[in-house]
């Protein structure tokens, strides 16, 4: 049984995980770098641990380290929230080895799901439809030949990528070298192998995810979709659920293909199957990400459920078939709140927060990692926190979502918060004529600031001092044991 959580992770989905730990009276621990010793999921712990310098591979990527500190602090469980260490099976393997629990999935699924080309071999073993693609290639002339087997345009993959990292589209023969090349050595630097393979590429795709919770009783069952289709530098940006583009007949065949993947690799815990759907509504298996997702509060909105608690109960060996029960009511939508600049190709935009008010009210939750007087690293991920929202249909949860980003109020960086209004504004957005083509081609005309915008621009400007000095003097409503191994 878990009974004290080391949480392998930062910002606002390590306060996220926190916050479950701490209604289900489990103790738990962060972790922290020199560049996160005052980030909000720290400054809320009641025990802190220091990880290593501000650069990943020396503190959040450090697997030895960690299940040091695990183990000192009289932690019998990690929880490794999603990114760095969470779909790495080398450090879930380490984590067993150590005699401790790891909140996910068995090291066998890890690796079976995180190979791009077996997981397609194994989709299609049980029937659930892939997009014609090629082996792992790691030579231009298997890269030819591939080629012309599949046709142009395709797309580039990392056998062993995801976010983006090693993805190139080719649309003839005469790029095929020069990206074949590029989307190698990125992958290889980004993964630590350049094997690629190829995939027939949809010119005008949708992205669209199942939700799959499993348990060791064979129990495996689908909480509703995502679609995920507005996305920029394939990441995602903008979540709503359900999807407004399929109907409950092809939803029951999406739910059945997740489903007999996830039976196929033997899954336990909580993860996403990844699909994409062409213009004729035919979905093909694209991956699955074997840990919790950014955008899972709108299925959590959905389904009243928490997830976390969830992944915890899993872990314990719990059965979790009384889920069979539950039926998904209304619409929730999540945009992710980043410190860029949307104008100048999404560039992060680190710095010193001088002034926040995030918005509040019925059917809004905010997710967030920062605070007044925060300064954003230029290490991590720009995502500063997610705005999510519900309503009884999706009308209604577009006005939310809508009205809740026109109260934000960030001065010190630039942030996508007018952009994102701009999207939810449009006729395209509203009728779901939108495909994870649309940031590539929306028109931002970024408007000027508002007066009321302008007056607290102008009171900070002249009030930095007291601003400065209010900083200072906050108190935290209870002590933090800061500690280092």
């Amino acid at each position: 049984m878990i009974k004290k959580v080391l949480i392998a992770n930062r910002g606002e989905i390590a306060l996220r995980i926190a916050r479950t730990l701490k209604r289900l009276s489990i103790p738990y621990c962060s972790i922290y770098s020199d560049a996160d010793k005052n980030s909000l999921h720290v400054l809320l712990s009641d025990e802190a641990y220091y990880i290593g310098p501000p650069e990943s591979i020396k503190s959040y990527l450090n697997m030895d380290k960690i299940i040091e500190i695990a183990i000192k602090s009289n932690s019998n469980a990690i929880h490794p929230g999603y990114g760095f260490l969470s779909e790495n099976p080398e450090f879930a393997k380490k984590v067993k080895e150590a005699g401790l629990i790891f909140i996910g999935p068995s090291i066998e699924s890890i690796l079976l799901a995180g190979d791009k080309i077996m997981s397609k071999e194994i989709a299609k073993k049980v029937n659930v439809p892939i997009l014609p693609s090629s082996p792992g290639i790691n030579n231009f002339n298997d890269a030819e030949k591939y080629a012309r087997e599949i046709g142009f345009p395709l797309m580039i993959k990392a056998a062993k990528g995801g976010g983006g990292k090693g993805m190139r589209i080719v649309y003839n023969k005469d790029e095929l070298l020069e990206k074949y090349e590029l989307a190698s050595k990125e992958a290889e630097s980004a993964f630590g192998d350049g094997t690629i393979y190829f995939e027939k590429y949809i010119s005008k795709p949708r992205h669209i995810e199942v939700q799959i919770v499993a348990d060791k009783y064979k129990n495996v069952l689908a909480l509703g979709e995502r679609e995920c289709s507005i996305q920029r530098r394939h990441q995602k940006i903008i979540e709503e659920s359900p999807s407004p583009y399929i109907d409950d007949r092809i939803r029951e065949k999406l739910f059945e293909s997740a489903i007999n993947f996830a039976r196929a690799i033997n899954y336990e815990n909580v993860g996403t199957v990844e699909f994409i759907f062409d213009e004729n509504k035919n979905f093909y298996f694209l991956e699955m990400n074997t840990r919790l997702q950014v955008e899972h509060p709108i299925t959590e909105w959905r389904y009243n459920i928490d997830l976390v608690e969830i992944q915890i109960k899993i872990a314990n060996g719990e059965d979790i078939s009384y889920l069979k029960n539950i039926t998904p009511r209304g619409y929730s939508i999540e945009a992710r709140i980043y410190a860029e600049d949307p104008m100048n190709g999404f560039i992060p935009s680190p710095g010193k927060i001088e002034f926040l008010i995030e918005p509040a009210g019925p059917y809004i939750r905010v997710d967030s990692g920062v605070y007044l007087g925060y300064e954003i690293p230029v290490y991590y991920d720009p995502m500063i926190s997610k705005l999510i929202v519900y309503g009884n249909n999706r009308n209604e949860a577009i006005s939310r979502i809508i009205c809740a980003l026109k109260e934000y109020r960030i001065f010190g960086v630039q942030t996508n918060i007018d952009y994102l209004i701009e999207i939810f504004s449009s006729e395209d957005f509203k009728s779901a004529n939108y495909t994870t083509k649309f940031v590539e081609e929306f028109k931002y005309s970024q408007k000027k600031p508002t007066k009321i915008l302008l007056d607290i621009a102008n009171s900070i400007n002249l009030n930095k001092k007291t601003i400065q000095q209010t900083q200072k003097t906050h108190s935290w409503k209870h002590k933090v044991s800061f500690w280092e191994i």
